[in-house]
């Protein structure tokens, strides 16, 4: 997970990553007087809708720069810097949340069983993340656009978007009884004309790190051409999401 972060670009024109984090913080319903981790926490934001529900929540991130903005913006929230795959709790919770952070992870084996460890039994996991089908458009189109401009493929991708039976498998696998699994569109419309060149710098850095600043500004030019018939619309750009949802349990027994 090597994505370098930028927290106030991040806040400035991707503020839509937790506003459609509603469906699964209800799919979560945190309760008063439970304990929470909400996992890749980000700039806090959603870790504050948690705590707005009556629990007591910690946010962790891998990024350090994230949890410093996340400090700043919610002071009364512990927050701290930790690796999804080798985090440790002192205390089991009684649930876990995630939103836009394991498609990031493809070392989800590895997440999983820390997600067990930090659950309590009879504990829930509530999840959102990147499904099969994500962005694809995106990636045809710029795929499309290196190769035009010969370029080459861009290094493999780090990214992890499965299938419902790919995610649910690992879980069962651990341990978990998944009780509720969707993998849906959602098509997400993205902030100004600059909508879809923002995306790519925020979150496509893999296909832009090995070319100049002349080299990445053309690239991103005919990325915008090649996705422009499917993926603009009515003066705006849009993000073929595809998310998958999924909420678990840790048995008693």
């Amino acid at each position: 997970m090597n994505q370098a972060w930028q927290p106030n670009f991040y806040q400035d024109k991707h503020s839509f990553v937790w506003q459609l984090g509603q469906g699964v913080l209800d799919l979560l319903n945190p309760r008063p007087g439970e304990h929470i981790l909400d996992l890749g926490c980000g700039t806090g934001q959603l870790t504050q809708a948690i705590a707005d529900r009556g629990a007591t929540v910690i946010g962790l991130d891998a990024d350090p720069a994230m949890i410093s903005t996340a400090q700043q913006n919610f002071p009364s929230i512990s927050f701290s810097v930790a690796d999804a795959r080798e985090f440790s709790l002192a205390t089991p919770v009684d649930a876990i949340f995630s939103n836009a952070v394991f498609h990031w992870i493809p070392e989800q084996t590895a997440v999983i069983a820390r997600l067990w460890a930090a659950l309590k039994p009879g504990g829930r996991l509530a999840v959102e993340f990147g499904g099969k089908g994500n962005m694809a458009g995106v990636i045809t189109a710029i795929a499309a656009a290196r190769d035009t401009l010969g370029y080459g493929a861009a290094s493999a991708s780090a990214w992890y978007f499965p299938t419902i039976s790919e995610y649910t498998s690992l879980l069962e696998h651990q341990g978990f009884e998944v009780t509720f699994a969707s993998l849906f569109d959602r098509p997400t419309p993205l902030n100004g004309e600059a909508g879809l060149t923002n995306w790519l710098h925020m979150f496509g850095r893999k296909f832009l790190t090995d070319l100049s600043p002349e080299q990445q500004a053309e690239l991103l030019r005919e990325t915008e051409d090649k996705a422009r018939p499917k993926l603009y619309e009515g003066g705006q750009w849009w993000a073929d999401y595809r998310r998958i949802r999924v909420l678990a349990h840790k048995p008693y027994h």
